[in-house]
């Protein structure tokens, strides 16, 4: 090995272990600010905001070895995904200590301890947030992708106990037996722990992009167009959805009242057109919250389709698509079409496809 090797190598080993141990204080910190929650110690709840101040130093003293590293080495490869990647683990593991510090915040503030329920939510969700931290960190200090991986489809298993917890969140706020600040600081506590969970599931793909230079591939949004009937627009918007843009999402449509069979005069539009749908027939919307969470945008295509959406799930965003008046599907397609290239650009911008 030589000299150079040695330098370049000894370097990134101080980095490594300055972020070993700023990882430590981070996992720390999100242990006491859980635990001043659990059992309403608010000493450690205010020790563990004033301790954010170190871990903020030592993220910035990180970021200038950084910055060193890359002016002294001029590094490529490998050791230039591990200094940008760590530039970013840094950043994310500064975004957890700042989660601990709202969660004491809030915790302070309480004027009750939360409730059995909430408590067992905290709890719950504090558990898995803390292990796929822990997990992520543990893949970058060891350079494993195959680990990484792992723990970024544990984070997936999120999504549900947030529900839950948001669930009980809202029966307590209409039980009106709680302040209704102690709801919001509840929520905040809640929230930030999902936070933890995203932010590990960031860090597995930092080890990832480190290990491999694989990067995050583009996200795929899952679209449903919605209206009463499912017999025509909502099939026009499917259709040229999945033609002009196949890879940018996954699309459905459905009607909270479909008509009992395809539309002759869409269909015939559609097949002019060259857009090939794999199903015609219109599709009954269930307003079941495990089937429209799958979906990161829902439109009502010419139609408030809020109102057949009791329970709309937290991470979805719903749209109202009102349209011109048309003779015919031929007629509506222009429009739709630039609804939907309109929409498709903004969840992933120009290049969408």
């Amino acid at each position: 090995m030589t000299h150079y090797d040695r330098r370049i190598e000894q370097d990134e080993q101080t980095i490594r272990e300055r972020v070993r141990k700023v990882a430590d204080k981070v996992e720390r910190a999100l242990d006491d600010a859980v635990r001043a929650i659990l059992t309403d110690d608010r000493a450690l709840a205010n020790a563990t905001i004033l301790g954010d101040l170190e871990i903020n130093r030592e993220i910035r003293d990180i970021d200038h070895l950084c910055l060193a590293f890359v002016a002294r080495h001029l590094p490529t490869a490998g050791h230039l995904r591990f200094v940008s990647a760590v530039r970013r683990l840094i950043i994310e593991l500064e975004r957890v200590g700042d989660y601990a510090v709202t969660m004491c915040r809030a915790a302070v503030q309480l004027k009750a301890p939360p409730p059995g329920p909430i408590l067992r939510d905290i709890e719950m969700m504090a558990d898995h947030s803390r292990q796929t931290l822990s997990e992520s960190i543990k893949a970058f200090n060891n350079g494993n992708a195959d680990q990484a991986r792992v723990v970024r489809n544990l984070t997936r298993q999120m999504a549900s106990s947030f529900r839950r917890a948001m669930a009980d969140l809202v029966r307590e706020g209409e039980s009106g037996e709680r302040d209704l600040a102690d709801i919001f600081a509840l929520q905040s506590i809640l929230g930030r722990l999902e936070r933890v969970n995203d932010q590990a599931k960031n860090i597995c793909e930092e080890t990832i992009f480190a290990v491999t230079g694989e990067t995050k591939p583009p996200k795929v949004y899952r679209v449903l167009f919605i209206d009463e009937r499912d017999d025509c627009r909502t099939k026009l918007a499917e259709a040229v959805a999945r033609n002009d843009f196949p890879d940018s999402g996954r699309y459905a449509s459905a009607g909270w009242k479909p008509a009992a069979e395809p539309d002759a005069a869409c269909r015939r539009a559609l097949d002019d057109e060259g857009l090939d749908l794999d199903e015609y027939e219109p599709n009954l919307l269930r307003p079941v919250r495990d089937v429209l969470d799958d979906y990161h945008v829902i439109v009502g295509v010419g139609a408030d389709a809020r109102p057949h959406i009791p329970e709309l799930p937290f991470h979805t965003v719903l749209l109202h698509w009102e349209l011109a008046p048309a003779e015919s599907a031929t007629a509506a397609l222009p429009e739709i079409r630039e609804r939907v290239r309109g929409l498709m650009r903004t969840l992933r911008g120009e290049d969408a496809s």
